[in-house]
C-alpha cells in the first residue's frame, strides 16, 4: 500500500488506539477514513441513515468534503473530534458524511442548493436535510464557536435543533419550495424557442469573454484566487487552430502561451517535486494553496504539450515532462492506475501537527546548508545557494507576505517562483547561460533529495475512472507530440487498468471508483460504486487520444462501447443533453442535474478531438524524459 493511503493524514488506527470507531470504519475512502473515530456517530450515504432519520424523525446533517482538502481537516479537528459538538449531532441529528469524489451527484444536488441560498459555495459543504432528503439550511466551513464574522458550527447546531423542534412545518414547507425552485430552474424547456446559435457564434463570444478579462501582465482569467482552468487553454488553442491567419487566432494564442509560462514560473508549480498545485491565492502565481490533485496534472500535461506543439518552444515540453515524471513517481499504483491527489497540509517534523504547505516551503539557512559550494567564474563571491535563492526570489524575511498566511505559519518560509529569466540571471553574475541553468538544476536536485526525508502529506490513493482517463489524455498526447514511446507506454497501461478493473464487462458499465489495497492490490467497495457521467467522457476522450498515439484499433472499439454505453444511461431524450448520473444511483435524491458549467475538471461531454493539430515528423522514439 502506498505511503499515506487508505486512511488520514496521520493513521487514526494508531494514533488514537483509545478513541471507539464508528461505522466509517468499514469504508474504503480516505476521507470517511479519517472520521473513522470521531465522537459523531456518522453513517455513509445510504438508505440506512435515510430510514433512521424517518423513523425517529430527525433531520440530517450532511457533511461533504475529500480528504486532501485543508478546510475539511481544519472542521474535522475543530469540530467533529468535539466531545459536546458530538453528543449534538449524535442525540439531534442523523450524520452523514460523503466523499465528494466518490459521490460526484451528491455533491452537485446540494452543492447547487448552498451556493443558490448563500454567497458562494466550496468544501467542506455543511448542509440539513429534512428525512425526505430536501435541504433547507446549508453552507461551507463553520468554526465550532462564534467569532467576530462567522457563526459557530454548535450554535448552528442548537439553532437548527430548536427550529425543528417548534416550527418544523415550516422548515419542511420551505425546503420543499426550494426544492421546486431549484427543479424548475434545472430543466431544459422543450416548448418553442429560437435556435441556439452557431457554434462558431458561440466560440467567438467565449474568446471575447476571455479576452476581456485576461489579465495581461500575469496571464489567466482572473484576480485571487487564480486556478488553472486548462481547459480554457485548450479552447483558446482550439480558437487559435480554426482562426490562424486573423487577429483574433493571433490573440487566443498568446493568451494562452503568456498564461502557460507565467503558470510554469510561478509557485504553483512545484520547481523541485514537479507537478502542479490546485490554486495560487494571489494574481501573481506566488503562493498556492499546496494540494495536488491529479485532474490538473493530466490536463495540463496536454496543455504544455499543445503549447510545444504550436510554438516549437522546449520550456513547454520540459514542463509537460515534468509533469508526467511527478505522476509516475508519486501518483502512479504499480498496476497502471492513478491516485487521486496528495494533501496541502504536513507536519513540519515528525510528531508535529499538520501545516500547510510544510513539505514544500525553505527558509534560507537551509538552501544555504544545502547548498554552501561556491560558483566559480563569478563576477563576485556566490555559492550555488546564493545563485538559486536570486533566481528563485528567496528572502530571509520569507517571500510569503502575512496576507496569504493567515494563521503565521509560513512566516520566514519560502515559495520557489522564477524571478528572472537564465539570461538576467547569468548576466547579472558574469556567468554563462547554460553554467547557470547546470547549477540550478544541481541545487533542485539537492533540495528534492533532502526534501524526500521530510514528512509526506497525505496520499489520497483512491482512484477515479473520470481523473484516470485524463491521465491517459496527458501521457498519449504529451508521448505522441514529442515522439516518446515510453510516454505512450504509462497511457496504454492506464488503459489497461481501466479495463481490468473498473469496467464490468457483462454490463459495459464502468465503475467510478477503486483502491489501493495492501500488498500492492486492487480493491473495491461492495456494492460497487458505478461511473457518472464524466467517467465515461473522460475514459472515451483518453482512450481516443490513445489511439490516435498508438493506432491500436482496440481502444478505438472500446471508446465506441463506452460511448453506447454513455449513451444508453445518461441521454435526455426529452429535454437533449446529458444528466450527470445515472437514474438509479440518484434515487432519493431531490434533483438530477446535468453540467452547465466547466467543474474543477472541465465540462463532461461527448469528447472531441483533443489536440487535432500536427505529430512531429520521425515517429515514436523510445526516450524519456
Amino acid at each position: 500500500m502506498p505511503a499515506g493511503g487508505k486512511g488520514s493524514r496521520t493513521n487514526c488506527s494508531q494514533s488514537t488506539p483509545q478513541k471507539v470507531p464508528n461505522r466509517l470504519v468499514n469504508e474504503k475512502s480516505p476521507y470517511l477514513l479519517q472520521h473513522a473515530y470521531n465522537p459523531v456517530d456518522w453513517y455513509p450515504w445510504g438508505q440506512e441513515a435515510f430510514d433512521k432519520a424517518r423513523k425517529e424523525n430527525k433531520p440530517i446533517f450532511l457533511s461533504v468534503g475529500y480528504s486532501t482538502c485543508h478546510w475539511c481537516h481544519m472542521m474535522e479537528e475543530e469540530s467533529f473530534q468535539n466531545e459536546e459538538i458530538g453528543r449534538l449531532l449524535n442525540e439531534d441529528f442523523v450524520s452523514v458524511k460523503v466523499d465528494r469524489e466518490e459521490r460526484p451527484d451528491v455533491d452537485k444536488v446540494y452543492m447547487t442548493f448552498v451556493q443558490a441560498t448563500s454567497s458562494g459555495g466550496g468544501w467542506p459543504m455543511s448542509v440539513w436535510l429534512t428525512p425526505s432528503l430536501q435541504p433547507f439550511v446549508g453552507g461551507t466551513y463553520f468554526p465550532p464557536e462564534d467569532g467576530l464574522t462567522r457563526v459557530g458550527f454548535r450554535t448552528v447546531l442548537l439553532r437548527i435543533r430548536e427550529q425543528w423542534k417548534q416550527n418544523k412545518n415550516a422548515l419542511l414547507e420551505n425546503s420543499q419550495r426550494v426544492t421546486t425552485a431549484l427543479l424548475a430552474r434545472s430543466e431544459i424547456s422543450t416548448g418553442d424557442r429560437q435556435l441556439p446559435p452557431s457554434a462558431a457564434t458561440m466560440n467567438s463570444r467565449c474568446f471575447q469573454q476571455l479576452d476581456e478579462g485576461y489579465d495581461e501582465e500575469y496571464g489567466g482569467f482572473a484576480e485571487a484566487p487564480k486556478f488553472p482552468t486548462p481547459v480554457i487553454l485548450n479552447f483558446l488553442f482550439s480558437y487559435w487552430l480554426s482562426h490562424r491567419l486573423t487577429q483574433d487566432g493571433s490573440r487566443a494564442q498568446q493568451m494562452a502561451l503568456h498564461t502557460l509560462k507565467m503558470m510554469a514560473n510561478g509557485g504553483i508549480r512545484d520547481h523541485v517535486g514537479q507537478g502542479f498545485h490546485r490554486y495560487s491565492t494571489d494574481r501573481q502565481w506566488h503562493v498556492p494553496h499546496f494540494e495536488k490533485m491529479l485532474y490538473d496534472q493530466g490536463q495540463l500535461a496536454v496543455a504544455y504539450s499543445q503549447a510545444f506543439q504550436i510554438s516549437g518552444d522546449e520550456f513547454y515540453s520540459d514542463v509537460a515532462k515534468g509533469i508526467l515524471q511527478y505522476v509516475a513517481r508519486n501518483l502512479s499504483h504499480r498496476s497502471g492506475g492513478f491516485y487521486s491527489a496528495e494533501d496541502a497540509d504536513s507536519s513540519p517534523e515528525r510528531g508535529m501537527q499538520p501545516r500547510e504547505g510544510a513539505f514544500y516551503v525553505w527558509t534560507v539557512k537551509e538552501v544555504q546548508q544545502l547548498l554552501p559550494e561556491p560558483v566559480l567564474g563569478a563576477t563576485e563571491p556566490l555559492t550555488s545557494g546564493q545563485l538559486l535563492m536570486k533566481h528563485y526570489g528567496l528572502t530571509e524575511a520569507g517571500n510569503i507576505s502575512l496576507s496569504q498566511d493567515p494563521k503565521g505559519e509560513l512566516q520566514g518560509q519560502n515559495v520557489l517562483t522564477v524571478r528572472y529569466s537564465l539570461e538576467l540571471t547569468a548576466a547579472r553574475f558574469g556567468l554563462e547561460v547554460e553554467a547557470v541553468r547546470t547549477l540550478l538544476n544541481t541545487g533542485l536536485e539537492k533540495l528534492f533529495q533532502a526534501r524526500k526525508h521530510r514528512p509526506k502529506p497525505h496520499l489520497d490513493s483512491k482512484m477515479l475512472a473520470a481523473w484516470n482517463g485524463l491521465m491517459v489524455s496527458g501521457y498519449a498526447v504529451t508521448g505522441a507530440v514529442l515522439g516518446m514511446e515510453r510516454l505512450v507506454n504509462y497511457a496504454t497501461n492506464g488503459a489497461k487498468f481501466l479495463k481490468r478493473h473498473m469496467f464490468d464487462v457483462a454490463s459495459s458499465r464502468l465503475m467510478r471508483t477503486c483502491y489501493a489495497g495492501s500488498g500492492g492490490t486492487v480493491e473495491h467497495s461492495n456494492p460497487p460504486c458505478w461511473g457518472f457521467l464524466e467517467d465515461y467522457a473522460f475514459v472515451v476522450r483518453g482512450l481516443l487520444d490513445l489511439y490516435e498515439a498508438s493506432l491500436e484499433s482496440a481502444w478505438l472499439e472500446w471508446a465506441l462501447r463506452l460511448q453506447d454505453t454513455q449513451d444508453r444511461l445518461f441521454w435526455d431524450s426529452r429535454g437533449g443533453g446529458y444528466f450527470c448520473s445515472e437514474a438509479e444511483l440518484g434515487a432519493g435524491l431531490p434533483l438530477r442535474l446535468k453540467d452547465g458549467q466547466w467543474g474543477s475538471a472541465g465540462l463532461a461531454w461527448i469528447p472531441g478531438p483533443t489536440w487535432g493539430l500536427v505529430f512531429p515528423v520521425g515517429g515514436i522514439s523510445s526516450g524519456w524524459w
